[in-house]
């Protein structure tokens, strides 16, 4: 089958390349194939990735770092290991990078936390809901930097990216305890969109919307009107 690609320019071609490094000071496969066969797709999931992770949304830098530590490390995903570089140049340090990686091992285990509430806390009353488990990420995270705010925007996206959706709404209900900006939860589930994949994050922010709707969350008028919207997609 004959070639039916534009090679015509491959000096306009290679300036692309040229571009896209620049831009993001390295190259994944992905870019340069895209740019080869499908440089509108590229443009458009340039502009997609820049505006999710590139850009300075409401998140401080070093707080959005340690969130895409633990997603990354939750989805075992070593792609994106820059992101601990730049965790560490915003100010972040090692002893963070490994509490990241211990909140993701805690995520993946929430299913045995969960077995224990249910079958255990008759013996053990100490086992008492999902303030059992809260005590077991408080316990990790006291005398470290990562503060409850931070602790319950990571789990969110962490546990969004597993499909965790128990401890999801556990997460949003703290998160609305403590009086965080929906602004900030927002962002932090959109940062699972890649690595978590869209999917995931589609059904996250139904779990959410649903909690609005159910008036299981006292959640500001904005985001009221957003649960109460028809939402139900394509049938």
């Amino acid at each position: 089958m004959p070639n039916d690609l534009d090679t015509s320019s491959i000096e306009g071609f290679a300036a692309r390349l040229e571009e896209i490094k620049r831009m993001r000071g390295y190259l994944m496969p992905h870019h340069g194939l895209l740019a080869l066969t499908a440089p509108d797709l590229l443009a458009g999931y340039d502009a997609c990735y820049s505006a999710l992770t590139l850009g300075e949304r409401e998140i401080p830098t070093r707080d959005k770092e340690f969130i895409w530590l633990g997603i990354l490390a939750v989805r075992e995903e070593y792609l994106a290991t820059q992101h601990v570089t730049k965790f560490l140049d915003a100010g972040g340090s090692s002893e963070e990078v490994i509490t990241a990686t211990q909140l993701a091992a805690i995520a993946r285990g929430v299913g045995s936390l969960s077995f224990a509430i249910q079958y255990w806390s008759a013996q053990v009353p100490e086992i008492n809901g999902p303030d059992y488990y809260l005590d077991t990420l408080l316990k990790l995270t006291h005398g470290t930097p990562v503060q409850d705010s931070l602790l319950h925007l990571s789990m969110c996206a962490i546990h969004t990216s597993l499909q965790n959706w128990k401890a999801l709404k556990w997460h949003l209900s703290w998160a609305y305890d403590m009086k965080i900006r929906e602004s900030f939860i927002a962002e932090a589930l959109t940062y699972s969109m890649f690595t978590g994949s869209i999917p995931f994050f589609i059904e996250g922010c139904e779990v959410w919307r649903s909690m609005i709707e159910n008036g299981e969350l006292d959640a500001t008028q904005p985001f009221k009107l957003w649960a109460s919207t028809d939402q139900s997609g394509p049938t």
